[in-house]
Parts: C-alpha cells; structure tokens; sequence
C-alpha cells in the first residue's frame, strides 16, 4: 500500500504517521516547509467543551496522545492544563450551555457549570456582573504546536515516512481521464515527477479546496482569516488562569509566558474567503484594538496600561458547519480537511480516522458519519458546532 499525504503540517504528519504505523509506505508532498499553513499560526487549545459529540469524542482520543506526548514522542510540548472557561452574557447562551455540559458529561468529560462567581474563582479578575453562567473543564488546556510538530516530524521520520518540502502536487490521476478522470485515484504529478499510489490523503489545510480541484471533487471548505494579539497587560495574567472564551462577542484570552496574555476572536459579521497565497499574515491594528478592549470588557488583566507586544494572522479552512470533513468522497481520495480551526488539537484522532478510512474503508470512531462529505449533498440537517473561537 503506498499513500500520498499532500500537505505537512499537524494534520497531514499525524496521518502519515499513523498510516506508516500500519504498514503503509508513505510520501507526505508540501508546497513549502513542514508546517508552514496553519499550525505555525496556531494558538495551540486543547479542550473538550464542543457542542456537537463527534468533536467532544474527537478530543477525548486526541488528548490521551497529548498528556503522553513526551512519553511516546521524546518531545516536552509544554502541554498545560489550566482549563477552559466559556463565559455567557445572555439567556439563549447560558442555555446551550446546560445542554452542552450535559452532554459532555454523558461522554465521561469533567466539565461543569458554574455561576459567574464560581467563574471569578478560576479567573479572578473576571467581571462578574457582566455574565450570567459560566462552564469549565480542568482537563482543557493549550500546548506549543511548533514543539507539537518537532515530535511527529521526528515520528515520521522514524517510521520511514517521506516528507518532501517545496513538492507541490500539480495534479491527481485517476483511472480513466487524467487529472479529472471518474475512476480510482492512481497517483499524483508534481514538478519532480509523477507519483503512483494507492490512495491520496488531501490534509493541505487552507489550500484544500485546491487539491480537491485536482481531484474533480466539490467540497464546500474555504479559508477564513483569523488574527492573534501578545500583550503585556495590565495586571499579569497569571500561568494557572484559564483559556477564558466570552463566546457572546467572540473574544478569548489566554495566558502566555512571564504575566504575558494571548488574545483572539473573530468580530464582525463579514468574513469573506481569504487566498492562502496572498494574505496579511500581520494582525490588523483596529482587529488588535478591538481584541483587547473586548477582552478588558471581560477581565480588568487588561486595563489601559496593557502594551501590545506583537500580532500574527493564519488561516482556518471552515466548512458551514464548522465540522472537519474526514472521508473518502472519490475511490483512493481521502480528506482531512475543514476543521474550522480545531485541526490542531483533533490531529492525533483525524490521523487514525485516515488510516482507518484508507486501510479499512471507514473509521472506528463511533459518530464519525458526522464528519462525511455526503452531508452536504442535499437539505438534511446537521449540527453545526457552536463552540467556535
């Protein structure tokens, strides 16, 4: 069996990993370095407070390779466990929130509800009064994906994985016509010559519509861009504060190193598609104004003396129901692609949901059918997932 990954970053290196693991050989294409898309670009969460099962049972078979990581990869990704707090300012929201515990709970997650005075006492200098419920889970937290990266570089690298840099595929044949032809896919051209393979694994992150191109297959699934902030606050924000989620106006914060804050959100209703080729990779200066207003209208860390130390922008590849697209929608052609940002933290789970698909014909995972590409193909109703920063 002889595989193709295209693209390497988190997602695409955790699937040829798993797929070298069960005997496959594997050849991961990248247009440019290991891990140049999104997971250079990411602000590294971890967490199990979805709102949809499929990504809480994601997450749940993604941590236990997270908490074991330096065991099992040689790798410290600083993982830290502080917690995620979502906070709810009004009704409808604090609502969802009672669901969603009760749902998390029954998939064996620790997560509660709290008052906003229970909020105050995992981050102390959050406004109260502002908010009306508050959930929270011990077992989320955050790790440095850059480190996250080095370890399975290092596990492809010791399972005899391929990984060619500055090999962007150019085109996937299948039987019948080439390039665009209806049968099995058969392989992939690329400026170094063609590639023949048994399946294809299409993880390009924000260039995955592209490849689906050249696979004559139509997936809705667009990059979207998104901005990160490193302040200086106010008032430190200290290590054991959770990743803090106003989830009502779309800001969140964390902590950073040495009293440092990150802090996030998409604001706005328009949020057009953005080319993977020629964007900002630079945070906006308003975009950063407003993140940090928002964040000190949650928590007074972030008073008028907080600096702005520096910004980056990257790119989620979303689907319209913010849910991965984790299937085989042409013989031999398998995607991992559209995880609305949550690629990182889910890639040890979707790496395994690849090589089930590829090796087996489809995932173990139970309620990965949330996750086919067939979803889109009439009105049927999906949950799309709420929890979204």
């Amino acid at each position: 069996m002889k595989v193709v990954v295209v693209g390497a970053g988190i997602v695409g290196l955790a699937a040829a990993r798993e797929l070298a693991e069960r005997g496959a050989e594997v050849v991961v294409c990248e247009r440019g370095t290991v891990g140049s898309g999104s997971t250079e670009r990411s602000a590294g969460g971890i967490r199990t407070q979805f709102s949809t099962p499929v990504n809480v049972r994601l997450s749940l078979e993604s941590i236990e390779t997270w908490a074991s990581f330096e065991t099992e990869f040689g790798v410290d990704i600083e993982y830290r466990r502080a917690g995620y707090l979502f906070l709810a300012r009004s009704a409808d929201t604090a609502a969802a929130f009672e669901a969603n515990v009760a749902m998390q709970r029954d998939l064996g997650v620790a997560s509660e509800l709290l008052s906003p005075s229970e909020a105050v006492a995992r981050c102390p200098e959050l406004d109260a009064e502002a908010f009306v419920a508050a959930t929270y889970c011990p077992a989320d937290g955050f790790a440095d994906p850059h480190l996250a990266l080095q370890g399975y570089v290092r596990a492809c690298r010791d399972a005899d994985v391929d990984v060619r840099t500055h090999t962007p595929v150019e085109a996937i044949r299948r039987e019948g016509r080439d390039g665009d032809g209806s049968g099995r896919v058969v392989g992939v051209e690329t400026p170094d010559g063609r590639i023949e393979a048994d399946a294809v694994v299409n993880a390009a992150g924000p260039w995955a519509s592209r490849v689906n191109d050249l696979a004559g297959v139509d997936l809705p699934v667009e990059p979207r861009r998104r901005q990160v902030a490193v302040v200086d606050p106010e008032t430190p924000v200290p290590a054991d504060v959770p990743l803090t989620i106003d989830l009502d106006t779309g800001v969140y914060f964390r902590p950073e190193r040495e009293g440092a804050a990150i802090v996030g959100g998409h604001f706005g209703s328009e949020d057009p598609p953005a080319d993977p080729d020629r964007y900002s990779t630079t945070a906006d200066t308003d975009w950063t104004i407003t993140a940090v207003e928002r964040a000190a209208d949650c928590a007074t860390y972030f008073g008028p003396e907080t600096r702005i130390k520096r910004g980056w922008a990257g790119l989620y590849a979303v689907t319209p129901d913010h849910h991965g697209i984790v299937d085989e929608p042409a013989p031999g052609f398998v995607t991992a692609i559209g995880f609305s940002g949550h690629g990182f933290q889910h890639a040890p789970a979707t790496g395994r949901l690849v090589a089930d698909l590829v090796f087996d014909g489809t995932p173990e995972l139970e309620g990965a059918d949330a996750l086919a590409a067939d979803r889109f193909d009439d009105d049927r109703d999906t949950d799309a997932e709420r929890n979204v920063a």
